[in-house]
């Protein structure tokens, strides 16, 4: 009403504010009001009407820069499936360039979805939301979980005619969930360490003082009677000493000390490290080639502790090469880690194993315990630091030890590239 009157330069009529009424506080026009202001438009002032598509042209760049700029990726999408707008950051997101792309349909880009666009855009607003709201996977630019809802778009006269999508990059979400999971089973597995502990290390320690005795009144018997007596004990004492290695680990595990950090470096502490498994290394036929720069700086680590996650990684890789092979130890510093990577020839690692190698007791060695690795994650992440494993079957495994730099230095970061430079 109002942009009428202001193209014809005249108050409002009379006859034109009977066509309005207000209702819970909004002017709402007449039926049948529109069609006859459309009509009387060719008698509009032509500089009024170059006026209002100036005004309009405006806000129409206010809510492009707006759409543009906010995280959540937008795609509008016509009744037949096809893209007809996409900003930047669904571009991003899905690895697509909106001029490319435009009126191709939107199953392209989501090819694991089976989308009923009939089914979508004809159920009422209780159906629809429980419908096509959903999380989905994807790997392609990049591996993330998208969150995304459709909501149907209505035309002029409430007709269906297509549908807005709304997109969300969850990724860190979830994976803090898994963190938080992880963590939680952690905690269960150090509760149970107290009763673990206390239920089966002093049975033990009994059964060991007994064991001792036991060989005292042995030695009094005859010989032929004594030596075969002493091999039983002697069994005995081995599986007990066994059994006491293995819950030091454990509570070692989940109980853990500690971290008492010094200013260390860690090539020297690496070399030490290979010095302890010196004739281990050279029983199995394995060849370490270290890759260390001339100058290494410092980190803070507890000496001790990042000993034994490096002890157990390399003795890892060497159980991984029963006919020998080749260990390279690389050491590279960025300006927020330094990184400390493992990389064998051996057996490698099955996909289905892959995700449990920091599981408790979870080992397909036949002598393992299976708490080597869950060991080393618990000491990197005291730390502050993080694992990365990377395994092929029949080639071999690569496990990255990254530690934190407290000295690192604040520096500026490149900008992201547009999304205009990806491409289907």
């Amino acid at each position: 009403l109002s942009l009428f009157c202001a193209c014809r330069k005249e108050p409002t009529p009379l006859r034109l504010r009977q066509n309005v009424t207000i209702q819970r506080g909004e002017y709402r026009l007449k039926p049948g009001f529109l069609d006859k202001l459309i009509e009387r438009m060719d008698k509009l002032d032509p500089e009024s009407i170059q006026l209002h598509f100036l005004k309009l042209s405006r806000e129409r760049g206010l809510l492009e820069t707006i759409f543009q700029s906010i995280q959540e990726g937008v795609l509008v999408i016509d009744g037949e499936g096809r893209l007809n707008y996409a900003n930047h950051a669904a571009e991003s997101m899905i690895g697509f360039t909106f001029d490319v792309a435009r009126g191709r349909p939107v199953s392209n880009f989501f090819r694991d979805i089976d989308w009923d666009w009939d089914l979508i855009l004809r159920c009422d607003d209780s159906e629809w939301s429980k419908l096509v709201s959903r999380e989905i996977e994807i790997t392609y630019p990049e591996h993330r979980i998208l969150s995304f809802y459709v909501v149907p778009l209505s035309g002029p006269k409430g007709e269906q005619e297509g549908a807005v999508m709304m997109l969300r990059d969850v990724t860190r979400d979830r994976e803090q969930e898994a963190d938080l999971v992880e963590s939680e089973r952690l905690n269960a597995v150090k509760l149970l360490a107290a009763g673990v502990a206390h239920e089966i290390g002093n049975p033990l320690n009994a059964l060991h003082i007994h064991l001792q005795l036991l060989e005292r009144e042995i030695r009094e018997l005859d010989a032929e009677r004594s030596d075969e007596l002493h091999e039983l004990v002697e069994i005995a004492n081995n599986e007990v000493s066994r059994l006491d290695v293995i819950i030091t680990q454990f509570l070692r595990a989940v109980r853990p000390a500690k971290p008492d950090p010094t200013n260390t470096a860690i090539d020297e502490l690496l070399r030490q490290t290979l010095n302890l498994l010196r004739d281990e290394i050279s029983n199995r036929s394995v060849e370490v080639q270290l890759s260390i720069p001339e100058s290494v700086p410092q980190i803070t680590v507890d000496r001790d502790q990042m000993k034994q996650a490096f002890f157990n990684v390399i003795r890892n890789a060497i159980q991984a090469m029963p006919d020998g092979g080749a260990l390279e130890i690389t050491i590279s510093s960025s300006d927020t880690f330094q990184a400390i990577t493992f990389r064998d020839s051996g057996v490698g690692i099955a996909a289905e194993d892959l995700a449990r190698i920091f599981e408790p007791y979870h080992t397909t060695k036949t002598e393992g315990s299976g708490l080597g690795m869950m060991i080393v994650q618990r000491i990197v992440q005291d730390h502050g630091g993080q694992i990365e494993v990377r395994s092929k079957p029949e080639t071999g495994t690569a496990i990255t030890i990254l530690l934190p730099r407290y000295d690192r230095r604040t520096r500026l970061l490149r900008a992201p590239e547009s999304a205009s430079s990806n491409h289907i």
